[in-house]
């Protein structure tokens, strides 16, 4: 079986809360291969038609498994990674000169870092927004800082490469890693000729979209989404270094999370409203219900990256739709059209405040 071998440069775009156990930062090969697997998934998806259980197969032959059932033999992966070091991250202390934004849930314009790195980055008064504290080690976190970078070498046998190539061509485009990366922090920059420049028409060529409508019918993001007027990724109208997108980025969430329609002002404790389907827990606004309480969980599906275009950055927003999970519906009575319904609203503040792929 020929093997095929790439060298890529990677480096970070944003600052990255990329770490080990004990939280401080540092290159590792682990979390870059769960991207790659990530990102591989919504390659591969539309080949077996959206069927789990076939995308699980298809995972396990080529990235590894291990397993006690007698009708699936363990494995090692067929992808090989290497970095060039396991360096730490540098970043020590956050940069002084954060913008601010205004919230209009928030008496005071709140810092736009740590509006979009809350966890990785805490607020003291007097001091500001600084890097959190550990709570399993103690320890004060770390970041690998935007001037770091590192050498991946990928090997791979040669009839997986149209699949790993089109999964590297996503993670070039819409790739992040570590704490926060939905909010664009650990946006990952990944070189090599390969690649091409973020256009509508370099998008479909993967085939990797689906209707809004139609991703609402599975529980997990495995498309990027599409409507009447294309797939739903967008650039940001500011450009320039990653504070002053990450500034617009965090503009933007406000704008979408706080419409009129997904508003939490009036909300009754304890009940569900538009605005927790975006993402859950919200703070201060938990939800009844055994599948909800305090440790429900819903990922971000609006996805920030920063990417680097002519020596500049832009931001781009990206959706992968999927629907409430049944458990989580059932308890709070929300159908997929509703939920459809809620997204639409949430497209429409962002054709208002960015600009879909032309």
């Amino acid at each position: 079986m020929a093997n095929t071998k790439f060298e890529y440069r990677l480096s970070f775009a944003s600052p990255a809360f990329l770490g080990n156990a004990q939280q401080q930062a540092q290159w590792r090969t682990p979390p870059i291969k769960s991207l790659i697997r990530q990102w591989w998934r919504v390659v591969k998806a539309p080949q077996v038609r959206y069927k789990l259980s076939d995308l699980r197969a298809a995972e396990g032959a080529l990235f590894g498994t291990a397993s006690d059932d007698g009708a699936v033999k363990s494995h090692r992966s067929l992808l090989r990674l290497r970095l060039s070091a396991w360096d730490d991250g540098k970043l020590t202390n956050w940069p002084p000169g954060e913008p601010k934004t205004s919230h209009p849930e928030v008496k005071f314009p709140v810092g736009s870092d740590l509006y979009l790195g809350f966890g990785p980055l805490e607020y003291a008064k007097g001091t500001g927004t600084s890097l959190g504290v550990s709570k399993s080690s103690g320890q004060r976190r770390t970041a690998i800082d935007d001037k770091a970078h590192a050498e991946l070498r990928l090997m791979y046998p040669d009839a997986h490469g149209p699949e790993l190539d089109a999964a590297l061509q996503l993670i070039a485009w819409f790739g992040t890693l570590g704490s926060r990366s939905r909010n664009g922090w650990g946006s990952m920059q990944i070189s090599h000729a390969q690649f091409e420049p973020l256009t509508r028409p370099s998008l479909e060529t993967l085939r990797v979209t689906r209707s809004l409508a139609d991703c609402l019918d599975e529980e997990w993001p495995h498309a990027i989404g599409k409507d009447s007027a294309g797939p739903l990724v967008w650039k940001t109208r500011v450009t320039g270094d990653w504070r002053q997108v990450m500034k617009e980025l965090a503009r933007i969430k406000i704008a979408f999370r706080t419409q009129p329609g997904l508003s939490l002002t009036n909300a009754s404790p304890g009940t569900f409203s538009n605005r927790h389907l975006l993402a859950y827990p919200v703070t201060n606004h938990p939800v009844n219900g055994s599948e909800w309480g305090g440790q429900g969980r819903l990922a971000n599906q609006i996805r920030f990256k920063l990417l680097r275009e002519n020596n500049q950055l832009v931001g781009v927003i990206a959706h992968l739709p999927c629907r409430l999970p049944d458990s989580m519906a059932r308890q709070v009575r929300t159908d997929k059209d509703s939920q459809c319904e809620v997204w639409q609203a949430v497209h429409s503040v962002l054709d208002n405040n960015a600009t879909r792929l032309a």
